[in-house]
């Protein structure tokens, strides 16, 4: 299962251009849809944990999932897939863009990408939000399955950052979401 963990984030490494959160569907193609290693809840934690610690997302993914999946032998295959197509690919497009850069060319494929990676960074977003937003995840898209509270959490949280950008910042919406999903919890386990 290591080797099978390693060269799947060799492809994960290979061809997540954009950063860390293009990398997150490719991720979840290997390890959830693929390989089905993981169900979709237990990738959603693990990235939830990985944007929470320090570091680059999709390297702290990686590392996350190997130790889940083959502990620490699997924490150092998994992060190496990831980071070694990446280092290899950077090393050589350094060499070429300091001996072409002056070509027209190169900033043209520079400007293609972006949409691309847009797409990327969006899709592995709504998949999240879906799963964040329905009880059965990305299979139960019913109006009964809606969380309530995540909803109002995060419409609250958008409105906040869009209307009041300059007075209230990110780290204030997620302490805050914190605070009342926690206590929406606590309260609603009284109940029940």
């Amino acid at each position: 299962m290591l080797v099978k963990l390693f060269f799947a984030f060799i492809q994960v490494g290979l061809f997540s251009v954009g950063g860390g959160y293009a990398a997150i569907p490719l991720i979840q193609a290997q390890i959830v849809n693929i390989h089905r290693l993981m169900s979709m809840e237990e990738f959603t934690d693990l990235i939830t944990i990985a944007e929470m610690t320090p570091g680059p997302v999709s390297i702290n993914s990686s590392t996350f999932v190997g130790t889940r999946l083959g502990g620490l032998g699997g924490a150092i295959l998994c992060t190496l897939g990831c980071i070694l197509p990446s280092f290899f690919i950077c090393l050589t497009l350094a060499y070429f863009y300091y001996k072409y850069r002056s070509f027209s060319g190169v900033q043209t494929v520079l400007a293609a990408m972006r949409p691309a990676v847009v797409a990327l960074i969006g899709s592995a977003g709504f998949s999240i939000l879906l799963l964040a937003l329905f009880d059965s995840g990305l299979s139960g898209l019913q109006a009964e399955n809606l969380k309530i509270v995540e909803l109002v959490l995060f419409a609250g949280g958008l409105f906040l950052l869009r209307r009041f950008r300059e007075k209230v910042g990110a780290i204030q919406i997620i302490f805050g979401s914190g605070v009342v999903g926690t206590a929406a919890y606590l309260i609603g386990g009284l109940f029940l």
